[in-house]
């Protein structure tokens, strides 16, 4: 099969451009790797992971958000609230462990649904409609917890554990959210819907796309997810806190642009995001290992997010 010079010129540097990304983290990690000797430990790398599961996980609800062209504020909050119904639901009112996992999903994806309602019926743009959520679910589980941590059943906070020493049962389940990602977005028709409201919601809408009814099925996943996500975190902290997952929306949101999303919407990869919430956990792990200061830390880990915003804004003024 024949192959022209000029397509085959072109194909590192649009490779660079679809896989940024991956390259700014193989850079990142080659000089964290010279520039600290226990970065490269198989127990450090294995602590990297877990730090990137619960980021990961609500970083791939928030990726159909942001591809429809939404925003999703929530998900740190709606993740605290589902871990608080589960962990009150199994102790509290004693229901059997796996009915309140059912429960904390259902809470999930109700916030998911009432944050679609408000955007796609009440017009309320999604940053209003999901910053009111925020304050809901994180008010709902002070209220449900009476401001006090709630003990995970014990069988629910395995999933804090690690299997046979080297395998972290949080990073686990990011894996096999992030292929259902991956599956939602490429081989649903959902996912191809989401892609089509964020490039052109009215184009979108006249093609055929019941976008309204779309966006209940985005912001449910993202809303499940946040579920997911909160869970994950309880079960490392034995116990879910209602103050728990406060900021992660920031970088949840933070995962999947520096993974190639475009907040303009109809852009977006489920292995961008998950590289996105890598680069997060190995800056933070790396700069904890080099004793920079904390402070210091949240003014990187700033400066990334906006080249990340950056970058796609040159990308997309360079494609028009």
């Amino acid at each position: 099969m024949l192959v022209s010079t000029n397509v085959l010129s072109k194909r590192p540097s649009a490779w660079l451009a679809e896989n940024g990304s991956l390259a700014g983290l193989v850079v990142l990690v080659v000089a964290l790797a010279l520039l600290s000797g226990d970065f490269l430990t198989v127990t450090n790398l294995l602590n990297v992971g877990v730090q990137a599961a619960v980021t990961a996980i609500l970083a791939f609800g928030v990726t159909f958000v942001i591809i429809t062209g939404g925003i999703d504020l929530s998900v740190g909050a709606v993740a605290a609230l589902s871990a608080i119904v589960l962990a009150w639901s199994a102790t509290e009112a004693g229901l059997p462990w796996p009915l309140a996992a059912l429960l904390a999903l259902a809470v999930g994806l109700l916030c998911g649904l009432v944050n679609a309602a408000l955007v796609a019926y009440g017009k309320l743009p999604p940053f209003i409609a999901t910053l009111a959520m925020l304050g809901v679910a994180r008010g709902l589980a002070l209220v449900l917890s009476e401001g006090s941590p709630i003990p995970m059943p014990e069988t629910v906070a395995h999933l804090g554990d690690t299997i046979a020493e080297y395998l972290p049962v949080p990073v686990l389940v990011m894996v096999f959210m992030g292929v259902i990602t991956a599956v939602v977005l490429n081989r649903t028709y959902p996912g191809r819907a989401m892609y089509a409201i964020g490039g052109n919601e009215e184009a979108a809408r006249l093609s055929g796309i019941k976008v309204n009814r779309q966006k209940l099925v985005t912001y449910a996943l993202s809303g499940a997810f946040a579920a997911v996500g909160g869970v994950v975190l309880a079960s490392r902290l034995a116990s879910a806190q209602p103050q728990a997952a406060s900021g992660y929306e920031l970088d949840a949101i933070a995962a999947v642009v520096i993974g190639g999303a475009s907040l303009s919407g109809g852009k977006g990869r489920a292995f961008g995001t998950f590289v996105g919430a890598l680069i997060l956990a190995v800056l933070r792990n790396g700069l904890n290992l080099l004793s920079v200061s904390a402070f210091w830390q949240q003014v990187v880990i700033g400066v990334v997010i906006a080249l990340a915003v950056l970058l796609d804004t040159l990308r997309r003024k360079a494609s028009n």
